[in-house]
């Protein structure tokens, strides 16, 4: 199963849920490979050029969407090179923020970034990867300007940011959780349209004052395009059959992520959904990826 993000992230974190519980149902180890680099693309390729026979498989998230339009030469075709499984997990996104910035709420926070235009730094996992353009969205709907500073990975970023070197980011509910009950981050805003059931008392982002702000994560499951049907359908069955295993949804419920477990053609249609959506942030924002 390759993760194409390093360890901590949260697509990492799903996997490792998952992988023990998958391995018992398919009767074969499950084996968590993280290739990393240029945004998720690298391993995304490795899939999308493996043999198609159900031995490798992509755990990916969002920006397998977002990645169609930040980067105009991908090795493979998103849509045509992978065969969709099915959809893991939700999770909202969540702004969070060093405790030192002097800022309670979201409204505070747009008014000190126009009082200081471009002096805020806020962290991401790369160029063009979801937390980037989930900033720039909010830069953009806000009418302010942040300085953004690419990490390697989820882990690398929230080390920054609790170090002080960055002042917020975008992340996952699931991967900011342990930091804002630990008091090292601040949670400001959820990027859902509804708030978190972890976190009922951090109001969302759009109700917070930016109206109609929404930047969602998810995390699926792919195969290499022309993987046989049947051996499709038996990973759909098996990953759905652990994704209802009591363990494992109270795990990923507990860290802010929802189990799904749908069908291919709705994950397909997932896919394309997001791929539409974030081509127009992209050309609004003007993101690139290097």
């Amino acid at each position: 199963m390759v993760v194409p993000f390093p360890a901590g992230g949260g697509i990492d974190t799903v996997a490792r849920v998952i992988a023990p519980r998958l391995a018992e149902s398919l009767g074969q180890p499950v084996i968590i490979d993280n290739r990393v680099g240029a945004s998720g693309t690298v391993g995304t390729e490795a899939v999308a050029k493996a043999a198609p026979d159900g031995y490798t498989l992509l755990a990916t998230f969002a920006s397998h969407a977002q990645n169609a339009s930040l980067y105009p030469k991908l090795g493979y075709d998103t849509v045509k090179d992978f065969a969709p499984i099915t959809l893991i997990a939700t999770v909202p996104n969540i702004l969070v923020i060093n405790p030192s910035l002097p800022v309670k709420t979201v409204k505070e926070l747009v008014a000190l970034a126009k009082k200081h235009p471009g002096e805020i730094l806020y962290a991401s996992i790369g160029n063009g990867t979801p937390a980037h353009l989930s900033a720039e969205l909010f830069n953009s709907m806000a009418g302010i300007r942040m300085t953004h500073v690419p990490y390697k990975g989820a882990a690398a970023s929230i080390v920054a940011l609790i170090s002080g070197e960055t002042q917020l980011t975008f992340t996952t509910v699931l991967v900011a959780m342990p930091h804002i009950k630990s008091g090292r981050l601040r949670a400001l805003g959820v990027a859902s349209l509804k708030r978190s059931t972890v976190l009922p008392d951090v109001p969302t982002i759009d109700e917070a004052g930016v109206r109609g702000y929404e930047s969602n994560a998810w995390y699926g499951l792919l195969a290499p395009a022309r993987t046989p049907q049947p051996i499709l359908d038996q990973l759909q069955r098996e990953t759905v059959k652990t994704l209802q295993n009591n363990d494992v949804r109270d795990n990923l419920k507990g860290q802010g992520a929802e189990p799904v477990g749908n069908t291919p053609r709705e994950f397909a249609a997932i896919i394309a959904d997001e791929i539409e959506k974030w081509r127009k942030v992209v050309l609004a924002t003007g993101a690139r990826a290097d």
